[in-house]
C-alpha cells in the first residue's frame, strides 16, 4: 500500500464526523469510506494459465503486479475502479462493490510471439516516456525545480515497479544535477550514490566528485576521484574533468604542486583534443593556484594565456575572464592595473544584450557578473588609492545601476562606501544624507532577507516532501523487486536441491584431486629442500680445508729462509699460490674435470715431495685407453688420502718408500683411481699420534665420508672410497676409489 492510500484513509475519517453533521445518510457515507484488502488472480480464460506482471490499479493512487502465480492483494475502499493493465490483454476496469475476491478472465490468452512482441513495444514505449520525462526536467532545472523535480518522479514511476535499473540511475543522477545546480548539495550527493548503486559510471562518479567540492568535502572528492585514474575508457573530456576535479581537490587541500599537477595533465589532454573551453578553465585555475602559492609571476603568467584563449569564446566568458584578473591584480595592490581591465570588462558588459539576472527577492546571487558591481569594484580601486573624486561617479553609477536591477546587496555597499567618501571629503552633509539612504536600504535588506528566509524553509519543506515521495517509489520498487525474486529464488531452491547430490561429488573429486596435488607438492617442496641443504653442506665441508698443509708449508718457506735459500722459498711460494688459487677457483663447483684435478694433485705431491725429498718419491700413472677429459670427480677429495700417505705413512718411515697414484679404466662408464705407499701402515701411525692429531685426522676424514655420502645421495652412488692395509702385516696403505661417469 503506498503513502498516499494512508493519507486518503486519515482524510476520509478525519472527514467522517463533519459529514455526519451536514449530511444525511452517514451510515452510508461510513460503508462507501470503509478500506477492503481485495484479493485475486488474473488467468487465462480457456486454459487458465496466470498471466504475471499485470499491474493492478485503482484511481486513489494503490497499486500493485500479480506474482508469478498471476495473484495480486490490494487494499481499496469500497466504490474504487479497479484498473487491471497489461501488454498481454485489453485494459479492463471493475467497481468494487463488496470485499469478495476479484478474478480477471482474458479470453484468447496465449504467450505466443506475437504478445511478446506487443509486450516489447509497451515498454519500448515506456523507455521512450521515461526519456521524455528526463528530458522535460532539465528544460525546467534552472528556471522551476519543483517542476523538474515532479517530473523526475514521473520517469520514476515510469518504469513501474522492477524498472530497469541503468534507466533508474539515470533518474537520480538527472535529480542530483538539479539539486547541484540550485546548491543543495547534501541531497545531491545522496542522489549521485544512489544512482551509482543502480548502475555505476564515470559519468555520475564526476558528477558526485564536483558535488563533494562543492560542499568542500575535499577529502571524500579525492577517494571517489582516485579509482577513475586506473579507468582506461575514458572519454577525452571526461579525462580533462577528472585532472581538474582533482586539481580543485588538491587546491582544496592546501596541496598546490599537486595541483598543478593534476591541472597540467588536464591541460595537455584539453590541447591534443582541442577542448578549447577547458584550455581557458584550467589556464585560469593554475593561476588561481600559484596565486595562492604567492607565486606572482607564474600566476601572471597562466592569467595572460587565459585572458587570450577567453577572448575566442563568448562574451561572457570573457568578461569573466577579466574581471577573475582585477580580483588579482586587487589583492596585489595593483590598482592602475585592475581599473583599466575592469573599464574594459564594463564596456564589453554593455555591448552585450541586457539578460534576466539571477535573482530571487530582490537579492541578486554573489558571484553575479554586473555593471553595478563592476562599478563599485572600480571605486573601490580609486579609494585605496585616495582619489576619491574619481571614485564618486562609479559610486553614484552603481547605485543607479543597482536600484534598477533591484540589487539591494550592491546598493547598500556602495551607498554605505559614498557615504564614507563624503565624509572623507568633509561634506558631512551629503554624507549624513547618504548615511540616511543606506539605513534604508539596509531595513529593505533586512525585510527581504527574513522573506527569504521564510521562502527558504518553505522551499526546503517542499524539496523534502518530493525527495521523500521519491525515496518512497524507490523503496516501494525494491520491496517488490524482493518479493519478485523472491518467488524466483522458491523455484530455484527446488532446482538446487536436485543438484545438490552431484555438487556433493563433485566435491569430492575436487578435494581428493587438491590433496593430490598438495601431496605433491609437498613432496617436491620437501625433495628441493633437501636438495639445497645437501648443497649448502657440500659447501661448507669443501671450505674446511686442512690448516695443517697451509701451516706446514708455511713452516717449509721459513725453513727456506732461514737457511738463506731465497730461490727455494720463492719457487715454493709461487707454486703453493698457484695451489691454493686452483683449489679457491673450484670451491663453489660440485664437481670438476678430472684432468684438473690430476693437475692440483701433481702439483700438491710436488710441493710436498720437495718438503720431504728423502722421505719418499713418487709416480701418477694414468692408463693407456682412459679418457680422463670424460670423467668428472668432486675437487679435493683424493688431496686429504694422499696428504694421509705421506704424513702418517712415508714421513715416520726409517728408509725411502714410494706413493703410486695410478688411474684405470675399468669399462666405458668407470674408473678406479689407486693410491697405495708402503709406509708404516694404519695401527702403528695411529700409535704415534698425540691426542690433538687423533683429533685433526678424525674431523677431517669425517668431512671426507660426509661428502661422499651427500655426493652419493645427489648423484646415486656416483663415487665409492675402499681403504685396506697394502701388506698383510700391517704396513702400507691402499685406497681404491671408484668413479661413475654420469
Amino acid at each position: 500500500m503506498t503513502k498516499y492510500t494512508y493519507i486518503l484513509i486519515l482524510f476520509l475519517f478525519g472527514c467522517s464526523p463533519l459529514f455526519s453533521q451536514i449530511q444525511r445518510g452517514a451510515d452510508k457515507v461510513s460503508e462507501i469510506n470503509r478500506t477492503v484488502e481485495i484479493r485475486g488472480s488474473v488467468q487465462g480464460k480457456e486454459n487458465f494459465e496466470p498471466i504475471s506482471g499485470v499491474e493492478v490499479s485503482n484511481d486513489r493512487g494503490g497499486y500493485t503486479i500479480t506474482d508469478a502465480q498471476g495473484e495480486y492483494r490490494i487494499r481499496v475502499a469500497l466504490g474504487d475502479e479497479l484498473i487491471f493493465r497489461s501488454p498481454e490483454f485489453e485494459t479492463k476496469r471493475y467497481v468494487v462493490k463488496s470485499d469478495e475476491n476479484v478474478d480477471v478472465r482474458v479470453e484468447g490468452y496465449s504467450k505466443d510471439s506475437s504478445v511478446r512482441s506487443k509486450s516489447k513495444m509497451l515498454r519500448d514505449d515506456k523507455i521512450s516516456m521515461h526519456q521524455a520525462y528526463l528530458d522535460s526536467a532539465t528544460s525546467y532545472k534552472k528556471n522551476d525545480i519543483e517542476k523538474s523535480i515532479d517530473f523526475i518522479t514521473q520517469s520514476i514511476a515510469q518504469l513501474g515497479k522492477r524498472g530497469n535499473k541503468k534507466e533508474l540511475a539515470l533518474s537520480l543522477t538527472a535529480l542530483g544535477e538539479v539539486y547541484q545546480y540550485h546548491n543543495q548539495f547534501d541531497l545531491a550527493i545522496t542522489n549521485f550514490k544512489d544512482a551509482l548503486e543502480a548502475n555505476k559510471t564515470s559519468k555520475t562518479t564526476l558528477l558526485l566528485s564536483s558535488a563533494y567540492l562543492s560542499n568542500k568535502d575535499f577529502k571524500n572528492a579525492e577517494e571517489t576521484l582516485n579509482p577513475l585514474l586506473k579507468v582506461k575508457n575514458l572519454v577525452p573530456f571526461q579525462q580533462v574533468q577528472l585532472y581538474e576535479n582533482l586539481g580543485d581537490t588538491f587546491t582544496g587541500l592546501g596541496n598546490i604542486t599537486k595541483a598543478v599537477d593534476f591541472y597540467d595533465e588536464g591541460l595537455t589532454v584539453a590541447k591534443k583534443n582541442q577542448i578549447t573551453p577547458k584550455m581557458t578553465d584550467l589556464n585560469s585555475k593554475i593561476a588561481d593556484a600559484y596565486a595562492i602559492d604567492d607565486k606572482s609571476i607564474e600566476a601572471e603568467g597562466y592569467y595572460g594565456n587565459s585572458l587570450k584563449l577567453a577572448e575566442n569564446e563568448a562574451p561572457k566568458r570573457a568578461v569573466q575572464e577579466k574581471e577573475k584578473v582585477a580580483d588579482f591584480y586587487n589583492k596585489k595592490s595593483r590598482y592602475e592595473e585592475e581599473i583599466q581591465l575592469r573599464k574594459k570588462s564594463l564596456t564589453e558588459l554593455n555591448n552585450l544584450p541586457r539578460p534576466a539576472v539571477e535573482k530571487q527577492s530582490g537579492i541578486i546571487n554573489a558571484d553575479t557578473i554586473t555593471t553595478q558591481r563592476i562599478n563599485y569594484k572600480i571605486a573601490n580601486a580609486y579609494i585605496a588609492q585616495d582619489k576619491y573624486e574619481q571614485a564618486i561617479p562609479y559610486l553614484e553609477k552603481s547605485i543607479v545601476e543597482a536600484d534598477s536591477d533591484d540589487d539591494l546587496i550592491v546598493q547598500k555597499d556602495a551607498t554605505r562606501k559614498l557615504s564614507e567618501v563624503y565624509e572623507y571629503r568633509g561634506d558631512f552633509t551629503k554624507a549624513l544624507e547618504t548615511y540616511q539612504a543606506y539605513v534604508s536600504v539596509v531595513d529593505t535588506l533586512y525585510i527581504r532577507k527574513e522573506q527569504e528566509i521564510s521562502r527558504a524553509a518553505r522551499f526546503n519543506r517542499e524539496i523534502s516532501t518530493k525527495q521523500s515521495r521519491i525515496s518512497g517509489l524507490e523503496q516501494e520498487r525494491e520491496l517488490s523487486q524482493s518479493k519478485y525474486d523472491l518467488a524466483v529464488t522458491g523455484q530455484q531452491l527446488i532446482q538446487e536441491s536436485n543438484k545438490r547430490q552431484q555438487w556433493v561429488i563433485y566435491s569430492l573429486i575436487f578435494g581428493l584431486i587438491l590433496m593430490g596435488l598438495a601431496t605433491f607438492f609437498f613432496y617436491r617442496s620437501n625433495q628441493q629442500q633437501k636438495l639445497a641443504n645437501n648443497l649448502l653442506a657440500l659447501k661448507s665441508l669443501r671450505s674446511q680445508m686442512n690448516p695443517h698443509f697451509i701451516f706446514n708449508a708455511l713452516n717449509s718457506v721459513n725453513n727456506y729462509i732461514a737457511k738463506s735459500d731465497e730461490r727455494s722459498a720463492n719457487r715454493y711460494l709461487s707454486e703453493f699460490s698457484t695451489l691454493m688459487r686452483s683449489v679457491l677457483e673450484n670451491s663453489e663447483e660440485d664437481f670438476i674435470p678430472l684432468s684438473k684435478e690430476l693437475e692440483l694433485l701433481e702439483l700438491y705431491v710436488k710441493l710436498e715431495h720437495s718438503r720431504f725429498p728423502d722421505k719418499f718419491d713418487y709416480k701418477i700413472t694414468i692408463g693407456e685407453h682412459l679418457d680422463v677429459g670424460a670423467f668428472q670427480i668432486p675437487p679435493m677429495l683424493l688431496q686429504p688420502y694422499i696428504e694421509n700417505s705421506i704424513w702418517h705413512g712415508l714421513r715416520y718411515k726409517e728408509e725411502k718408500g714410494f706413493l703410486n697414484i695410478e688411474l684405470l679404466q675399468k669399462d666405458k662408464e668407470t674408473i678406479e683411481i689407486t693410491i697405495t705407499d708402503d709406509g708404516i701402515g694404519r695401527k702403528k701411525s695411529t700409535a704415534l699420534k698425540t691426542m690433538n692429531q687423533k683429533k685433526q685426522k678424525s674431523k677431517g676424514m669425517g668431512n671426507i665420508k660426509k661428502r661422499v655420502a651427500i655426493l652419493n645421495d645427489m648423484y646415486k652412488d656416483k663415487v665409492d672410497v675402499y681403504i685396506s692395509d697394502l701388506e698383510a702385516d700391517g704396513t702400507g696403505t691402499k685406497v681404491v676409489f671408484t668413479l661413475k661417469k654420469d
